[in-house]
């Protein structure tokens, strides 16, 4: 297992280094990642997500690293291309950019505003800057809107079988976690309350001992193939996110709140675990059914990338949480299986895309949906979780929060 210190390393030296060098758009700002292992460039669209999501990192690792020239330069650039092209007319935003800025695509849910949130958020911290704190504010609050009230976001279906993703509390739960870790404040806390709520009580069946991917607006099963189609990697992903405001109750003196969080964690984790591992040839297959059967994605048995980040890192906060010996023994081997199969052994980052079997399917270090982000992050938290580095603080005087309705 990697420790602090070489996790560390190889953000600072390898990770880093690659997407700055070879992605970082010094002609017309933002972040080009849709590149080949070797850095070279593929394609010069730019992916909304992507813009916001290294922009966070770029900030978080200023503030719990230290404020390099390199990597200031480059949040500079980054964030500036996402807010000067990222925003359509009706305030919305915009997913797939041409390397000038132009759109190319939107799409109807509201993912792109989360990550300028996280990215706001933490760049206001940086540079104590209450007004993009309240702009990243803004933002958290039109999400919750448009996810919780009907007819904000254009239906994907008809209303004859509705239903709701587990993405919409936890990847809020995540940006919560993000503006609370940096700019603070009631609405921050109040969505994380929220959402932790919403995944126990709607989406972790103890009876099927499943994290369902969708329900029924009353968290029901939808027994069709859609509805059954579980996601190991992101339930996983939702599971260190819950144990992460486990130890936030717990630092609050809240005992029993942070108690029941991380038996919801913990089963979030062991469920999917259970489900998702290959036992064949190993690492976490992409999709699999609720009932054993044959899964509606075509992609089911590929290993991606990201799923194996987010189980390294929920192993280790269950391991942090529990003492476990157990949760040290899960980080292990999807640590070892991962860095076995997608760590290139010639250049810095990792592939994005397995075959079942583990081969590499393609050799793309990035595109509109791979960046720098996942691996990164699961650096990061490598090093805050052993010490190696502190934990991100909330900067005093952001937290001033202006009321209202999202709009």
């Amino acid at each position: 297992m990697l420790s602090g210190d070489r996790a560390l390393g190889r953000l600072i030296d390898e990770v880093l280094p690659f997407w700055i060098r070879h992605g970082v758009d010094r002609a017309h700002g933002g972040v080009m990642t849709c590149l080949d292992r070797d850095g070279t460039l593929v394609d010069d669209d730019k992916g909304v997500w992507q813009q916001f999501r290294f922009a966070w990192l770029l900030a978080r690792c200023c503030r719990v690293i230290e404020p390099r020239d390199e990597w200031l330069e480059a949040l500079d650039l980054v964030l500036r291309f996402g807010r000067d092209h990222a925003f359509d007319s009706d305030g919305r935003m915009f997913f797939h950019l041409d390397r000038e800025g132009r759109p190319i695509r939107k799409r109807r849910y509201v993912y792109s505003e989360c990550f300028a949130a996280m990215a706001f958020a933490e760049t206001a911290a940086l540079r104590g800057d209450a007004t993009l704190a309240e702009e990243a504010r803004r933002l958290l609050r039109f999400v919750r809107h448009a996810m919780t009230t009907p007819g904000v976001i254009a239906p994907k279906g008809t209303g004859v079988r509705p239903g709701k993703p587990l993405g919409h509390p936890m990847i809020s739960l995540g940006v919560a976690q993000v503006l609370r870790d940096s700019i603070g404040g009631e609405l921050a806390e109040a969505v994380a309350a929220e959402c932790v709520e919403e995944i126990a009580s709607d989406f972790v069946n103890a009876e099927l001992q499943a994290v369902l991917e969708v329900v029924a607006p009353d968290g029901a099963v939808i027994d069709h193939l859609e509805g059954r189609q579980l996601n190991p990697g992101h339930a996983i992903e939702g599971a260190w996110f819950v144990l992460h405001e486990a130890e936030v109750r717990r630092g609050a003196s809240d005992e029993a709140g942070a108690d029941g969080l991380v038996r919801t964690g913990l089963d979030m984790l062991d469920w999917s675990w259970r489900r998702g591992w290959d036992p064949e040839h190993g690492g976490l297959l992409s999709f699999v059914d609720l009932r054993g059967g044959p899964p509606a994605a075509y992609e089911h048995d590929m290993k991606f990338w990201w799923p194996h980040c987010e189980a390294v890192l929920a192993a280790r906060h269950a391991f942090a949480a529990t003492g476990d010996q157990r949760y040290h023994t899960m980080a292990a081997e999807v640590e070892d299986w991962a860095y076995r199969h997608f760590d290139d052994p010639e250049h810095p980052e990792w592939f994005g895309y397995l075959r079942r079997d583990g081969a590499v399917s393609s050799t793309l270090k990035g595109n509109i949906f791979k960046g720098p982000f996942h691996m990164p992050r699961m650096l990061l938290g490598i090093a805050t979780l052993d010490g190696t580095i502190a934990a991100p603080a909330t900067v005093s005087g952001l937290d001033a929060e202006s009321k209202g309705t999202p709009s």
